[in-house]
């Protein structure tokens, strides 16, 4: 059996090296963790996972790790959450919720125990910790977002770079030529949540190639922020016209916002967002969106998790291509 010990001595690192590249618990060079990822797989490590089922028994219990992090939008996380426990019912398994910021050791946890079948993980970084345990574990994964390096592991989600995209090809058909991004909370771009920074980049990828004026800004999610950020952006940009809004708690104080300045949507502004439809139709003036598919994405991590479990090929990404419903709230540049 092959031991923590001889991949140091293969890495040229100590076991305690070892330990932290596969758990993630402290930061360690990309060089290190490439050379202890190929010591790995060249002797074909397993790291010890805590007890599991015995013959005859049976696993039939997936664990969700749904990280209540700050910036978070809870109410998003717990429509994903029924999804996915619907659907799991459906397959005649529960769903263990693991919603604390130590995420990474709560998945130890749940990996220590018999009944626990795969993972489910949401709020994915770019460069997420959790991913070189994951890619090592003798238990199945799906992850609700794409990181930067997705090789070994199994993503879905919506499509964000493409969304963001949609958005800015929507608003430059109708003629508007400088549209601003209210992205998500400061604290989810520096956490380099993968979403946040796919949609932004399809943004920037799309406005880039109609030549338009672009800003990015991350919103703080309280409504009371709205006045004084749509304040800030018509000073710093007198000629915006359009916003896309990838931030729901401001989607309808931002529309509020702006017409309280004088703005009239969509006769003077544009509005486009990316958000579950039933908020995109709650304000006023009905919002033209990408929809943000929390159940179908719920379902189908499910269903892919499955898969892995019946041993079932997949591949390593999944994306849901972007659906933007017209609504009111977009309307052609005057001249």
């Amino acid at each position: 059996m092959v031991r923590i010990t001889d991949v140091a001595r293969r890495a040229g690192v100590s076991p305690s090296t070892v330990s932290y590249a596969l758990s993630g618990k402290r930061p360690i060079s990309d060089e290190t963790r490439r050379r202890v990822e190929a010591a790995v797989r060249d002797l074909g490590y397993r790291p010890h996972t805590g007890a599991r089922v015995p013959a005859g028994g049976r696993q039939n219990v997936l664990a969700l790790a749904a990280p209540l992090r700050p910036g978070v939008h809870t109410p998003a996380v717990m429509r994903l959450a029924v999804s996915v426990v619907t659907t799991a019912r459906a397959h005649d398994h529960d769903v263990l919720l693991l919603t604390q910021e130590e995420a990474e050791e709560g998945l130890t946890r749940a990996l220590g125990t018999a009944s626990v079948a795969g993972l489910l993980l949401t709020d994915v970084g770019l460069h997420d910790p959790r991913l070189p345990r994951l890619r090592f574990l003798d238990s199945p994964s799906v992850l609700i977002g794409v990181p930067a390096n997705p090789r070994g592991l199994t993503c879905v989600d919506l499509d964000f770079r493409a969304a963001g995209e949609a958005c800015v090809d929507h608003l430059a058909g109708l003629g508007h030529r400088t549209v601003a991004l209210v992205g998500s909370p400061p604290e989810v771009y520096l956490r380099q949540t993968a979403c946040a920074h796919h949609l932004m980049r399809g943004f920037t990828a799309a406005a880039a190639r109609h030549g338009l004026t672009t800003s990015v800004h991350p919103g703080d999610p309280d409504p009371a922020a709205a006045p004084r950020l749509a304040e800030r952006l018509l000073h710093e940009h007198p000629a915006l016209t359009a916003v896309v809004i990838h931030n729901e708690p401001l989607l309808a104080p931002l529309i509020t916002a702006f017409e309280h300045l004088g703005l009239r949507v969509p006769a003077d502004f544009s509005v486009t967002a990316v958000c579950p439809d039933d908020l995109a139709t709650t304000p006023p003036v009905p919002v033209t969106s990408v929809t943000l598919p929390a159940d179908e994405l719920g379902a189908r991590a499910v269903e892919l998790l499955m898969q892995k479990l019946r041993g079932v090929p997949l591949p390593e990404t999944t994306l849901l291509p972007p659906r933007l419903t017209e609504r009111a709230s977009t309307s052609r540049r005057s001249a």
